[in-house]
């Protein structure tokens, strides 16, 4: 039986790839004790971006076939980057010509580079490869839209800042670059997807005037709707990622890019299940991450000597791999997953990996909770996301964590924020969990002369089964999660602790009530510990 040299391991199982006939796996059953199950393995993004085009337009038309998409929807994903190919067949049923803008009108609409159009297949299909292998049909609930922000090779904006490729005054095109989508469909539930980063990592958490600008413009201080924007962590350091002795410990020393270090937005991370290399001409290598590990393509904010500065990235998601041979670490269309090509005539369909992958991939799990729920609050979208967000256990055990030790706990979140999103946990209450959900609106402060004084704090009765809990045995342990999810209102300021003016002003936060503890305890414990904290006035 043909098979792969790599195998996954798992504590009661390994995984292995073979090519089999029915026969064969009949006899294979029948003889090994061994055999837990077969599964019918997931095709990767080279099996068909190796085809002719010819192939691989008889692949979309199969797929247009099935596809059901909602005009009307009131939902999209809007992708600020090179620009998009709506005349890919894949994408016109998801992607209108008056959604496709620019900032600059003599940069056009078309994508110049590719990049936007490989955002787009992620961010309309999510996993484009599990549709083309199925027979079902495919609801396209959300819409796309475009706005290029990023100029052709020959157009220079501004002259570049030292150490980056990006303009000085990037704050003000992706403000610019929002407001041509809002202004050409005011009413859309708009997840806002960039993938777009400065090319250094030097702010090490402090704002910059873009993550400010995007802070600002997703709060809603200055009388705008409040916005939900997605964005990538940036990519870990070219050189180092393709050293394969360099891995993970490259990543931890790379910090996140600007502006990914906005309060408002969802960072977004990678991790990777891929593993299974097919292409001959890596014979001999293997992953370099492991199943469920951290991708190589990755940066975290452990750096960051703050520790007033948000976690980034809040989630991770697939991110692709690469394939190691001990030496260096190569790039393989194994270890990344499918989405479409800008130049469709020369093929539909091109690998993609790298946190402009996961960020795609962030987006389309978006708005997927914003179709379910139409009325949900762009800050209950990032909360459910986040608070599904589980670590796996090679996240755990890859950078020896106790999770019993805060300062581990810490050390995991600047690598991976929360871990891994289930798009079930999020849409629904899994059988054994129920999930309470409220929004209110909240003045904790006032300001009385020129001093700042504690106004205003919700409090809420938990509906818990009481009775259900009583009846469980004591060694059942009963976990709960609470997750708070609040856009700041940016300051004019980037120091924390207890200076006066503080960038993420009033800095809410939850307690609960200690066993015995009643109501009144508990706020009377509140005021005190709010007189005493100094970092509870806003900036």
């Amino acid at each position: 039986i043909q098979h792969t040299s790599n195998v996954i391991e798992f504590p009661e199982r390994a995984v292995k790839l073979v090519r089999a006939n029915r026969e064969q796996l009949v006899l294979l059953s029948r003889y090994s004790d061994h055999i837990a199950e077969f599964r019918l393995a997931k095709e990767s993004a080279h099996f068909w971006t190796e085809m002719p085009p010819i192939e691989q337009a008889d692949w979309v038309n199969d797929l247009l076939g099935r596809i059901e998409t909602n005009n009307d929807s009131n939902v999209s994903v809007c992708i600020l980057d090179t620009g998009i190919n709506n005349g890919h067949a894949l994408l016109a049923p998801v992607l209108d010509n008056a959604d496709c803008q620019t900032a600059e009108s003599d940069w056009k609409t078309h994508d110049h580079n590719g990049h936007g159009t490989r955002m787009a297949g992620i961010s309309a299909y999510g996993e484009l490869e599990t549709h083309l292998d199925s027979s079902g049909t495919i609801n396209l609930m959300h819409r796309l839209e475009s706005v290029k922000i990023l100029p052709p090779p020959s157009v220079k904006i501004l002259p570049p800042p030292p150490n980056t490729d990006l303009p000085k005054l990037w704050g003000a095109i992706t403000s610019q670059a929002i407001s041509l989508a809002e202004v050409q469909a005011p009413d859309k539930k708009r997840i806002i997807c960039m993938a777009v980063a400065s090319s250094d990592s030097r702010d090490r958490g402090r704002p910059s005037s873009w993550s400010a600008t995007i802070d600002n413009l997703t709060s809603g201080v200055n009388g705008d709707t409040q916005k939900l924007m997605i964005i990538s962590a940036g990519n870990s350091n070219k050189s180092d990622r393709f050293v394969s002795a360099n891995y993970p410990a490259s990543l931890m020393t790379d910090s996140i890019h600007d502006p990914a270090q906005s309060w408002n937005a969802v960072t977004i991370g990678a991790f990777t299940t891929l593993q299974t290399i097919t292409d001959p001409a890596l014979v001999g290598c293997n992953p370099l991450a492991p199943h469920n590990g951290l991708s190589p393509f990755t940066t975290t904010s452990l750096v960051w000597e703050d520790k007033n500065w948000p976690i980034k990235p809040e989630i991770v998601m697939e991110g692709g791999n690469l394939a190691d041979n001990s030496i260096n670490a190569l790039d393989c269309e194994n270890l990344s997953m499918l989405t479409t090509n800008f130049e469709p005539h020369l093929g539909n369909f091109r690998h993609f990996n790298m946190t402009s992958l996961a960020t795609a991939q962030a987006s389309w799990f978006a708005a997927q909770i914003q179709v379910e729920y139409p009325e949900f609050w762009p800050e209950t979208i990032r909360a459910l996301m986040i608070h599904s967000a589980r670590w796996t256990e090679e996240l755990i055990s890859q950078f020896s964590i106790d999770i019993n030790k805060k300062s581990d706990v810490k050390k995991l979140l600047r690598i991976c924020g929360y871990g891994v999103p289930s798009l079930a946990r999020a849409l629904h209450s899994a059988s054994n969990s129920l999930t309470l959900i409220v929004e209110e609106k909240i003045q904790p402060f006032i300001k009385e002369g020129s001093a700042y004084k504690t106004k205003d704090m919700h409090f809420y009765e938990l509906p818990w089964p009481k009775k259900v809990l009583q009846s469980l045995p004591p060694e059942v342990d009963v976990e709960m999660r609470v997750t708070l999810s609040y856009f700041i209102e940016p300051g004019p300021c980037e120091l924390g602790g207890k200076d006066k003016y503080r960038y993420a002003s009033h800095m809410l936060r939850f307690e609960l009530n200690s066993p015995g503890e009643t109501e009144d305890e508990l706020i009377q414990r509140i005021n005190i510990d709010a007189r005493d904290d100094a970092n509870t006035h806003p900036g």
